[in-house]
């Protein structure tokens, strides 16, 4: 019971900051699970068995409003699906003592990744809907796996900082994370053995989400989004720095 209330209230902050910023859900939950204690192999295979029913529906509902570029879509799954295995493989291989300082360093840069987009100026660059999307695929899929959440902010904000259709880009993200998280769930599964005693954990995200996210929907019309994207691009690096000097003492 205590387990499933950690992750409901884990679940409901992190579809908070999602619904509201549109990214950041792995982050955001996997950065509050560490906190909360739960070792960095599990929080991160608990967030992506939460996040396969989340992100199908949101494919789903993309692929309806013929939000996808199915090119991208394919570009992006392979060497995602390959970054993303290859992370929960080397997550899940290493002893909690080794991984937990890396976890955090790489959860702090992603932290401060969120607050620079928040409070820099947005400049287009060059399209970079070709080849150029299989190392920023590979590189989204195994911070994502190996920090619980990464895809997002390293994928959808890279494409969309560049001269692309910023809704098709979305759509089209959000459709091959999907098959990403799915990747990384079943390479979790494998490694971590017996998941069974986690179930509790997963529906606690799920729960939190769902009950939150008409709240988020809500506001995200009303909230100043550049200033909370900048404070929780704070809390993150705030909360994984104690994480990493608690680790290293």
């Amino acid at each position: 019971m205590k387990l499933f209330l950690i992750c409901f209230i884990a679940g409901m902050a992190a579809q908070l900051v999602d619904g509201t910023l549109g990214m950041a859900y792995g982050v955001t939950s996997g950065t509050l699970l560490r906190a909360m204690g739960i070792p960095s192999a599990v929080s991160s295979f608990c967030v992506h068995i939460a996040e396969i029913f989340t992100t199908l529906a949101s494919g789903v509902s993309h692929f309806k409003m013929k939000n996808i570029d199915k090119g991208l879509v394919l570009r992006l799954i392979i060497p995602g699906v390959v970054g993303g295995v290859v992370g929960a493989y080397i997550l899940t291989s290493f002893d909690e003592r080794v991984i937990s300082p890396i976890v955090s360093a790489y959860l702090i840069v992603m932290g401060i990744v969120i607050f620079v987009k928040a409070v820099g100026k947005s400049e287009k660059k060059a399209r970079v809907y070709g080849k150029e999307v299989y190392p920023i695929a590979l590189v989204g899929g195994l911070s994502d796996s190996i920090g619980g959440g990464g895809w997002g902010p390293v994928v959808t904000s890279t494409l969309v900082a560049s001269d692309c259709d910023v809704r098709k880009t979305i759509g089209s993200v959000n459709t091959a994370e999907f098959f990403v998280t799915a990747a990384e769930s079943v390479m979790f599964v494998m490694t971590l053995g017996s998941v069974g005693e986690y179930l509790p954990a997963v529906l606690g995200l799920l729960v939190g989400g769902v009950i939150i996210s008409p709240v988020a929907a809500y506001l995200c019309k009303k909230l100043p989004l550049k200033p909370f994207m900048a404070f929780i691009g704070v809390v993150i690096v705030l909360i994984n720095t104690y994480k990493l000097v608690s680790a290293l003492i």
